[in-house]
């Protein structure tokens, strides 16, 4: 079973070669999926321990789903996994990103290419959306 390093020194967080992810309150990490070749962003999920644990070891994205509390394996179901290029983490070990090689039809429910199809514009004083896909 593949192990975590304790989280010791500020310094050994921040400039060390021991992998020490730090989960929040309800033991989760932010998990940004990205397309590995594009660098386009996917989708952002979060990831336990386990989940963690078994995408480090099956090469294959597994995150844990905070509405149904419980695993879930991108493309278990539907065929559209995520095939692990590599996994960054940023400078406190409280973030990652997952750069991913997307199988199947997209990687979004909406069985777009993308979670991100909208991008936040400024018209007359609001906040509005407008699809990029």
């Amino acid at each position: 079973m593949i192990t975590f390093a304790p989280r010791e020194s500020k310094e050994a967080v921040e400039e060390g070669l021991k992998f020490a992810p730090k989960f929040d309150e309800h033991g989760l990490i932010a998990a940004m999926a990205v397309d590995a070749e594009t660098n386009a962003p996917l989708m952002l999920a979060y990831m336990n321990e386990e989940s963690l644990r078994m995408t480090l070891e099956l090469g294959q994205a597994v995150y844990w789903s905070r509405s149904r509390k419980t695993l879930w394996h991108k493309g278990a179901t539907s065929g559209e996994f995520q095939e692990i290029v590599e996994i960054r983490t940023d400078c406190d070990q409280d973030a990652l990103v997952l750069r991913v090689k997307q199988h199947g039809g997209g990687c979004c429910h909406t069985k777009r290419a993308s979670c991100f199809y909208r991008v936040v514009k400024q018209a007359g004083g609001q906040a509005v959306l407008e699809k990029t896909m």
